[in-house]
């Protein structure tokens, strides 16, 4: 003698639930997973916002730097010109000091460029990266919400 399989979970639901209590279940699940898809785009909004973040300030350190190398390359401009300032008038020996110290601020000025230059391009790298996608699993798990529930649909 066999036995008989015992009904499923959503069998003896089906059996003793009214359809009211199974609506209302329904409502109950579909509140609920919609609660938890608004806290995930708000966790996701908030991660990309760090991300925007940090690639502002790397942004902003380039710039910085970038505004010392101009800093710098204003006083290549002042030494040069007071190398021949007083390379004309003395002939030699001041205006070749004077030429070796603004050749120092050249080299100052070109490390500065380099270095702000770089960390801007990596700021651009992170901005772009932070704003590319900002809510990936949010847009993945709406996309696998079923056709029936979405409610800018039509059903035939």
């Amino acid at each position: 003698m066999s036995h008989p399989i015992p009904p499923s979970e959503p069998e003896r639901r089906a059996e003793h639930e009214s359809l009211g209590e199974m609506f209302k279940s329904l409502s109950t699940n579909l509140t609920t997973l919609i609660q938890q898809e608004i806290a995930l785009a708000k966790a996701e909004t908030a991660q990309s916002v760090e991300k925007a973040k940090d690639s502002a300030k790397d942004a902003g350190k380039g710039a910085g730097i970038l505004g010392g190398a101009g800093v710098a390359g204003h006083f290549v401009l002042l030494f040069l010109s007071l190398a021949l300032m007083w390379g004309l008038g003395n002939v030699m020996n001041l205006g070749w000091s004077a030429l070796i110290v603004a050749v120092l601020w050249a080299i100052v000025a070109a490390v500065l460029a380099v270095l702000g230059k770089k960390n801007l391009d990596q700021g651009k790298r992170k901005m772009a990266h932070a704003t590319h996608d900002p809510l990936p699993r949010t847009r993945e798990t709406v996309s696998e919400i079923p056709e029936t529930v979405k409610p800018s649909k039509e059903t035939r």
